[in-house]
């Protein structure tokens, strides 16, 4: 008799320890969806950092820029750094190419090109960044961005505007925009090889 309650003691004692353990796992793996893995997304000093290094200035507006798209969408987990041609009259066009940069999937080229309506006139050519959110992989830029109305930010010679696609959100910035920030009254279309038609 005493060895049987030893027997469903040493049971108890360890279905208890079990249940622990699994109780402790279960902690831990909900902590970690509710934590994003932050060595996939970007600070904000490191994008201030890489565009003043690509766009060759330290402006003080590109950076408050940077600082309202971070106040409002958080850490980027990609970006692009690229050039573009726009020109308008009325309507425009928008050519352009880069490369996508992530921390967990490398480096990709990326073209885009998209028509714009506006009552902006003229045309340039510009360096660019584009702060890439909620990017699940590779293929989820390569698609239409519509502009998001109303979200046009502009300050010291440096502008954003904001493009939504089906799960990714895109935030062009461009130095020296003046007159043309109403490039967001369109769509971009971003593609993996360089196309003349803009639809």
């Amino acid at each position: 008799m005493n060895r049987v309650h030893r027997a469903i003691a040493a049971l108890l004692l360890h279905m208890t320890i079990a249940s622990a353990l699994a109780a402790a796992g279960l902690s831990t793996a909900l902590a970690q969806q509710a934590q994003p893995d932050g060595s996939q997304h970007y600070t904000m000093q490191e994008m201030v950092d890489a565009g003043h290094n690509y766009f060759g200035s330290a402006t003080d507006g590109f950076a408050r820029v940077v600082e309202n798209a971070f106040q409002q969408y958080g850490l980027p987990n990609g970006y692009v750094l690229g050039e573009e041609a726009s020109g308008a009259l009325v309507g425009g066009l928008t050519y352009g190419e880069g490369q996508l940069y992530t921390k967990n999937a490398g480096e990709h080229p990326v073209f885009w090109q998209g028509p714009s309506l506006g009552f902006d006139y003229g045309g340039q050519g510009s360096r660019v960044m584009m702060l890439v959110y909620e990017l699940g992989s590779v293929d989820d830029i390569y698609g239409r961005f519509a502009g998001v109305s109303g979200q046009a930010y502009a300050v010291a010679g440096a502008g954003m505007t904001v493009l939504q696609g089906a799960h990714v959100v895109i935030v062009p910035i461009r130095t020296g925009v003046g007159a043309r920030i109403g490039i967001n009254i369109g769509y971009l279309k971003l593609t993996r090889r360089p196309t003349w038609n803009p639809f």
